[in-house]
């Protein structure tokens, strides 16, 4: 069945990359490929960023409730009758508005990227340590408390407004056929928070095309970091992993940048003889040729993860991948299968179990040869498209139901 579809999305700001963006992008793409007619509604958060503090006043009014953005979301769909609305993010510029703007003269499906239904932080961590607070409290005090976004109460209220007043006006039961989680971990987290169970449904990140996988003996004798330098994603104790390895370890390969850039090299540099190499932010592009071309991944993340990026991009590359044993990393990176897992946050076992799999004569090409089958049979794009396109008809039955009742 063609569809006529309405992809709706306010990019992130271009200073920092976001996975949510790409993922946009290769599923209209994906969509356009099969024969859809698609259309896009976009907002750039960057219209506000380059404004300063007059910006920031107009996101912060922005995100509870739009009502120009709602306006305008109603007459782009009254003029194109998309069978699907899709929405993959509407903070700040959007917001959850527009979902009553559409009604039902299309179905409605949101992509839950992260968790900002329910956590104004929309990643459940505080001070360095997981939080699930307001995802299991059902309330955002514990957020406006501790000042959960950006460190600054300030900041945190209109994301905590925009949390309980659709928790409180059943936005999330009412007005939304579909949600889309990334990993069935996410999938059972939101459910509990408050999500109507038979509405949401798991369709993971893919990656676009069939990329050729590097043979074993052509690839470089080292481990990949790809990912912000940000406390959630445990850069530090990856570092001090490697001071722990010492100069007998693989050199490490940092890609990226972020708040713990200057510490992590600093970190880094009181071991000269360790191997650590900080690579800085790289295009797409380049950032894959570094997987494409390691031996191993490694994401020692802190906090509860969507779906990794670059995990979908190691599989594609037949790149094993070392995890945190964390929300769905574990589930997604299975052990000795296509990666291995360690704790979360421990140094120790990080080295423990990454140095115990580099030092098997076989045991990384193994792995990689795993990976590259989990890619094949679970992230691809027919795979993916497959998902998607269930989850659509199950959301305009869904539509058709509610609009049956009225």
């Amino acid at each position: 069945m063609i569809m006529k579809i309405l992809t709706v999305h306010n990019y992130y700001g271009s200073a920092a990359p976001s996975g949510e963006n790409q993922v946009f992008e290769i599923e209209g793409k994906l969509l356009r490929e099969r024969g859809h007619e698609v259309s896009e509604f976009l907002r750039h958060s960057d219209t506000i960023r380059a404004k300063g503090a007059s910006g920031a006043i107009q996101g912060a009014f922005s995100t509870p409730w739009n009502f120009f953005a709602a306006r305008a979301v109603r007459h782009t769909v009254e003029i194109n009758h998309p069978d699907v609305v899709h929405v993959h993010n509407t903070f700040p510029l959007l917001s959850p508005a527009i979902f009553y703007s559409i009604g039902h003269r299309a179905a409605r499906v949101l992509t839950l990227h992260n968790y900002r239904l329910f956590c104004p932080a929309a990643i459940p961590m505080r001070a360095g340590r997981v939080c699930v607070d307001c995802l299991n409290s059902h309330s955002v005090w514990p957020s406006l408390k501790h000042g959960c976004y950006r460190n600054s109460r300030l900041a945190t209220l209109p994301l905590a407004a925009n949390v309980a007043l659709h928790r409180n006006l059943g936005t999330w039961i009412k007005q939304v056929d579909a949600f889309i989680a990334l990993t069935e971990f996410q999938r059972d987290r939101m459910i509990e928070a408050g999500l109507p169970e038979n509405l949401v449904h798991v369709k993971p990140n893919f990656y676009p095309g069939n990329p050729l996988v590097l043979p074993w003996v052509e690839r470089r004798d080292n481990v990949v970091f790809v990912g912000r330098l940000t406390a959630e994603k445990g850069v530090l104790a990856l570092i001090q992993a490697w001071l722990l390895w010492g100069a007998s370890a693989p050199e490490l390969r940092i890609v990226g940048d972020g708040d713990l850039r200057s510490e992590s090299e600093r970190l880094a540099a009181s071991a000269p003889e360790v191997p650590v190499s900080f690579l800085g932010q790289l295009t797409s592009a380049e950032a894959q040729m570094e997987i494409a071309r390691a031996r191993l991944l490694v994401l020692p993340s802190e906090s509860f993860e969507g779906f990794p990026m670059v995990v979908r991009e190691a599989f594609a590359f037949g790149t094993p991948a070392a995890v945190s044993n964390i929300g769905p990393l574990p589930s997604i990176v299975r052990q000795g299968e296509n990666g291995v897992v360690f704790e979360p946050a421990n140094p120790q076992s990080l080295l423990n179990v990454v140095r115990s799999l580099w030092e098997k004569d076989d045991g990384l090409e193994r792995l990689a040869k795993g990976a590259r089958n989990s890619y094949e049979v679970l992230y691809n794009e027919d795979a993916n498209y497959n998902m998607l396109m269930t989850i659509y008809q199950r959301a305009m039955e869904v539509s058709q139901q509610r609009r049956n009742i009225i």
